[in-house]
């Protein structure tokens, strides 16, 4: 895998993207408006100043101990996480004449979650042009649905084409922030590191950074491999070895096609059933890498036509409409004609409505279980063994390696580490019974704080990436207000907040992901703190407004 594009891969940008890289000349001008000139001292004064250093000097020896090194000035933002989420915050206050900024990265490389997921197979289900930044297009996606090595390959052009690797501070994990109302100020506690302190913080770690083996009987016990598929063993040989894989999810349709040519033996463990639909993906053309590259205007267009396709399937896997029932018919259309025998499609066809769960796509997966060497098998998981996989029923599936793609450790409650707020609050234990958030960027008490991918911002049906740019725009403009009028903090009303999430649960309520399955979209009481109930252009619409009477507004002293 590349970690770097040549010059023929690398996307281009048009002449007005370019300028997303270079601050404006307002922007300039307001940011060095912030910078406070330092005086210089009279040369008597400096003088006299010296002699009396001096003559002190003479009387009082140096004392020993190294006095304390003064904190560093507190950068304007810190933002956690170098993925999709914290390099566009960093692009958006670049553009805005902010560049007192700093990126704290836990790992050694930017990514997020597609450096992390280099399972075989890995791709993303969104179209690459619309799963990318619309003011940082590329034209030279080699595949309508690109693969994570090219989207990789995507984020560190991204690194590059708008110099953010200077702001990036790599292996400084985060382990605490802390508010300190007095002087309004942000500290990110870091693990062997120095404490750093910011006017803000952005919370960009992405909902999918963190996995973990699922809570199963003896998975220590196993004394075979075990792979998880965020963290993937590439060292490991499969050929010839009996593996299992456990779950049916969006990695495990990826990764099944994968394995099954090159193991002995494979066997799918599956929970529940998802409905799959076909993925219409294709080589792109040399010839229409060209047309992008000489008439931006063009991919511009394929985009925009992208988000509406995408845009229409809201009404078949948000609510429950005539278009609900045609997604189905078209999934189990897709499954009858890739399917033969009948046993095998009552066990892979869902018995909850389409749009509960998350929606797969994929072209290979069925065909993949139905190999010679591939097995479907249904019965609920016991136990983990020495040897392998016991199920209910009794059967011992004797195993070289199981490969857990069991998802991720998506905070629907909680987060990643301790959050402190005003009056010594803690947001983990605020959020135990599921997140809440204003518009899914700010908490109330917890000022100066921004959350991209926060609670309530999940799409069903579109790019991640279209609800994300409207997330950096609003959360700019509550910066840009708090530095430029030298705030002390900006921290949203607890009755503007509760009022939000009241009607946002209220429409949750009639959508199908709270219809009455299980999914990772709920927590264990059926709080849905994840998704958005609505359209990306309602969302937009959401994020485009900024009240500034849904805030609390407090000035610094001089």
């Amino acid at each position: 895998m590349s970690n770097s594009m040549n010059e023929t891969d690398q996307p281009r940008i048009s002449a007005n993207q370019a300028s997303a890289a270079t601050p404006s000349k307002a922007a300039a001008k307001k940011a060095a408006a912030r910078k406070r000139p330092v005086k210089k001292a009279a040369p008597k004064k400096a003088a006299a100043k010296k002699a009396a250093s001096k003559k002190a000097g003479a009387k009082k020896a140096p004392r020993k101990a190294a006095a304390r090194k003064p904190a560093a000035k507190p950068a304007s933002v810190l933002i956690v996480g170098a993925g999709f989420a914290g390099l566009g915050m960093a692009i958006r206050l670049k553009k805005a004449g902010i560049e007192d900024f700093v990126i704290l990265e836990r790992g050694e490389d930017v990514g997020g979650t597609w450096r992390d997921n280099t399972y075989p197979g890995a791709a993303c289900d969104i179209p690459s042009n619309l799963y990318s930044f619309s003011f940082a297009p590329n034209p030279n996606w080699s595949r309508s649905y690109s693969g994570g090595a090219e989207i990789l390959d995507y984020v560190h052009y991204l690194v590059s084409a708008f110099g953010l690797r200077k702001h990036i501070r790599f292996q400084h994990n985060v382990t605490a922030l802390d508010f300190d109302t007095r002087r309004g100020l942000w500290t990110a506690e870091l693990e062997g590191r120095e404490p750093l302190r910011a006017r803000a913080a952005v919370m960009a770690q992405g909902p999918l950074s963190n996995a973990s083996f699922p809570d199963i009987e003896g998975v220590e016990d196993f004394q075979g491999k075990k792979i998880h598929s965020a963290r993937w063993d590439h060292d490991y040989d499969f050929t010839g070895k009996r593996v299992a894989v456990i779950g049916t999810g969006a990695s495990a349709v990826q990764i099944v096609p994968e394995l099954v040519e090159k193991v002995v033996r494979l066997k799918v463990f599956q929970r529940t059933p998802a409905w799959v639909i076909p993925r219409p993906d294709f080589r792109t053309p040399d010839w229409n890498k060209t047309l992008f590259r000489a008439l931006p205007a063009s991919q511009k267009a394929v985009r925009e036509a992208l988000f509406w396709t995408h845009e229409t399937m809201a009404m078949a896997v948000i609510w429950n409409s005539p278009l609900t029932r045609l997604a189905e018919r078209l999934a189990r259309r897709h499954l009858r004609r890739q399917v033969k025998d009948d046993w095998m499609r009552r066990q892979l066809t869902p018995d909850f409505r389409i749009g509960c769960k998350r929606v797969l796509v994929s072209n290979d997966y069925y065909p993949a279980l139905q190999k010679d060497n591939a097995q479907l098998i249904t019965w609920p998981i016991a136990k983990l063994s020495e040897n392998g996989i016991r199920t209910a029923d009794g059967v011992e599936h004797e195993l070289d390696c199981v490969v857990f793609a069991t998802g991720f450790d998506v905070p629907k409650s909680g987060t990643p580490f301790p959050v402190r707020g005003r009056a010594g609050r803690e947001l983990g234990e605020e959020w135990a019974r599921g997140a809440q958030a204003y518009k899914s960027i700010n908490v109330a008490g917890y000022p100066n704080l921004f959350f991209l991918f926060g609670p309530n911002s999940g799409p069903g049906h579109n790019s991640a990436l279209v609800y994300m740019e409207a997330q950096l725009d609003y959360a700019l403009r509550g910066m840009q207000r708090l530095l430029d009028d030298n705030l002390k903090l900006m921290d949203v009303k607890p009755a503007v907040q509760a009022r939000h999430n009241k009607q946002l649960q209220k429409r949750l309520a009639r959508t199908n992901w709270n219809s009455g399955c299980k999914s990772w979209y709920l927590t264990e009481d059926g709080f849905n703190a994840t998704m958005f109930p609505g359209f990306a252009t309602q969302y937009r619409a959401q994020m485009a407004t900024f009240e500034d009477r849904d805030y609390e507004w407090v000035a610094l002293k001089a």
